[in-house]
């Protein structure tokens, strides 16, 4: 059974869907005016593997993913104004490289990808019951807010009190709402701002609203599972809870799901401390397939420490699996270990602990390894076991070969000598071996090591990996 941490009880529950047939899971997206940076790869990469799992479970056909992209927000105009271009050509721009690193992380695409331009009559109306139901009322300056003393269980959530919060607020001098509590739903418009019309007149919507019209409008108004990371959960995700609820009268969502935090080198990510990366930085350095499994590492509700010498580990544990799959028969016709399968299986039944399945990759590489010379059937067995379980983390995609030859760096990282200057060079050295010349054929090793190259010989011949 899968259990999974619902952050609306606050406790491990055993997850049951509304319906098996249709199990639905939300996702808040990116907001696109710059490029991904390593928090938002850990918000794809946790939820990509909660998607696989489910679609592992349930069957894919009855999975039904949706990750939004916010394409109109306060940054968003400020950045196409700095720029002097129009907000849809700096969107348009960022969402094309976001999905570059997507694809480079393997991150499956979601069922539907909406974007908040395009919802914006769900987004009115939205609003518009809200108004109507009197949780919502139009401010003096053409602003509408949502009026959070109206909503009973504001909080049940986040686990903060409106007493509490209520008097840390304080009301801007420009806004006309009636609380400090009171959140806008729809902006009015001020000049050189896009903006849509509405009842209340131009404008543009805040942002929670945007996520509960988009999510309720392609999963219905009640559906399973919404997540994103730990920073959202107050005051978006709690406001999403507020506005959809009372709009619709129905539960939002069963299981609130959040990722932790990204430091870096023990501190909070920031531009202003200077240790902000993106994920295109990252990758001009590392193998995408190394920041991936570097991610897994820790289990998604934990913080997670970013540091070279973290993703150097994560490259070397990678290197130690490949080299288990190395000239292994993968397309075997052969049924994976029951055993490990179920364990696996287990591990991400239990919240999605990733650390646990990887820790069963390893063991199945040390099998391999120890069956490598003494049982074909058995070692091709356990290699192709250990495949498909690293698949369904998105692991492992890479043939091994080109895998230990590329040294886990980024493609654009690679220096030094070539595969062909490293191949004639150990067609060099097996021919001093072979004239019994070991004083050449010392040194040509040497000479590969100083470059990072490393010589595996065997009765089949000589194979060579980057460190």
């Amino acid at each position: 059974m899968l259990n999974i941490h619902n952050n609306l009880s606050k406790q491990k529950e055993v997850f049951q869907p509304i319906d098996a047939n249709n199990v639905r899971l939300y996702v808040c997206g990116m907001t696109v005016y710059d490029m991904c940076h390593i928090g938002h790869a850990r918000v794809l990469v946790v939820f990509d593997v909660i998607y696989r799992h489910l679609c592992e479970i349930y069957g894919k056909e009855h999975v039904t993913y949706v990750r939004n992209i916010t394409d109109i927000d306060d940054k968003i105009i400020a950045r196409a104004n700095e720029n002097g271009e129009d907000f849809n050509v700096l969107t348009g721009r960022f969402i094309d490289e976001m999905h570059k690193d997507i694809a480079a992380l393997n991150v499956l695409p979601p069922n539907e990808e909406p974007r908040a331009t395009l919802h914006m009559q769900e987004i009115i109306e939205m609003i518009k019951a809200l108004v109507d139901k009197g949780y919502a009322y139009a401010a003096d300056n053409g602003d509408v807010y949502y009026d959070v003393s109206k909503f009973e269980s504001y909080g049940q959530l986040s686990g903060k009190h409106i007493e509490d919060l209520r008097s840390g607020e304080r009301v801007a001098v420009d806004e006309a709402k009636d609380d400090p509590l009171d959140f806008v739903l729809w902006k009015a418009a001020k000049p050189e701002e896009p903006s849509w019309d509405s009842p209340w007149g131009p404008g543009r919507p805040g942002w929670h609203i945007e996520c509960s019209a988009m999510s309720t409008c392609c999963l219905g108004n009640h559906f399973d599972i919404h997540g994103g990371g730990m920073d959202l959960q107050f005051p978006h995700h709690e406001n999403e809870i507020a506005q959809s609820e009372a709009a619709t009268g129905e539960k939002f969502a069963n299981v609130w799901m959040h990722n932790g935090f990204v430091r870096v080198d023990e501190e909070k990510m920031s531009k202003s401390l200077g240790n902000f990366f993106t994920i295109r930085e990252v990758l001009e350095k590392y193998a995408p397939e190394v920041l991936r499994y570097f991610i897994l590492t820790s289990h998604y509700r934990s913080p997670l420490n970013y540091s070279d010498q973290h993703l150097d580990n994560a490259k070397a544990a990678l290197t130690t699996l490949y080299t288990a799959l190395r000239g292994m028969n993968l397309s075997a016709d052969v049924t994976p270990d029951e055993a490990y399968v179920s364990r696996f299986q287990q591990a991400l039944d239990d919240d999605f602990n990733t650390s646990e399945a990887l820790a069963l990759l390893f063991e199945l590489a040390k099998e391999v390894n120890k069956l490598r010379q003494t049982d074909e059937t058995a070692v091709t067995v356990m290699a192709v076991t250990l495949q498909k379980l690293a698949d369904r983390l998105g692991l492992l995609q890479s043939d091994a070969e080109a895998w230990l030859q590329g040294g886990g760096i980024a493609e654009s990282a690679e220096a030094g000598l070539t595969a062909a200057e490293i191949e004639t060079l150990i067609e060099q050295r097996n021919a001093a071996r072979a004239g019994k010349d070991w004083a050449e054929s010392d040194r040509i090793r040497d000479l590969l090591a100083e470059q990072g190259i490393v010589l595996e010989d065997s009765a089949a011949g000589t194979n060579w990996r980057r460190e």
